[in-house]
Parts: structure tokens; sequence; C-alpha cells
């Protein structure tokens, strides 16, 4: 193989790489925010058992799950999920532990 073949195979490695890694953000987001509605929904629903409470907890998690959907593909069009993810998950605390 050539250099050159060499280096498109490795960008070619990289890049799908890259894609599974926001894919798997993009399903982290997705997740989250689906199941923190989930977890609203049932409590709407488990506090007084009835149909509308049934079709208000149901209309929750589905609404969560569009709102995960949005934001998730948003943050993939801007600067990739994973960089939101590591942005929130990254704490300040923990940036100057060996000062102590």
């Amino acid at each position: 193989m050539t250099k050159i073949a060499e280096k498109e195979n490795t960008i070619q490695k990289k890049n799908f790489i890259d894609y599974v890694t926001e894919v798997i953000g993009w399903l982290q987001i997705v997740f989250s925010l689906f199941l923190l509605a989930g977890v609203i929904g049932f409590f709407i629903y488990t506090s007084n058992p009835s149909l509308i409470r049934l079709i208000v907890g149901i209309s929750v998690a589905a609404s969560g799950l569009v709102l995960g959907i949005v934001l998730a593909t948003k943050a993939w069009k801007r600067k990739g999920t994973i960089n939101l993810i590591s942005r929130v998950s990254a704490s300040p605390e923990l940036d100057n532990i060996d000062n102590e």
C-alpha cells in the first residue's frame, strides 16, 4: 500500500469511530430526557390511576422523547453530541486537585 492509501484508510477508520461515538452520545441524550419524562409521567399516573392520568402520563413521556430527539439532533449538528456531554460532565472542582 502506498502512504496515501494508508492515510485514507486511517481517516476512514477514524471517521467511523467518530460516527459511532456521536451515535452513542445521541442515544444518551435522547434516553436521559425520555427517562426523566417517563418517571414524571409514571408519578402522574400512579398518584391517582385513571384513564385521563394514563393519557397525560404517556403524553409527558412522549414529549420527553420528542424533546430528546430534537435536542440531540441540534447538538449533533452544532458541535457534536460528545462535546455537549463532555462539557456537561466536566467538573471544575476536579481541575486543580493536584494543588491540594
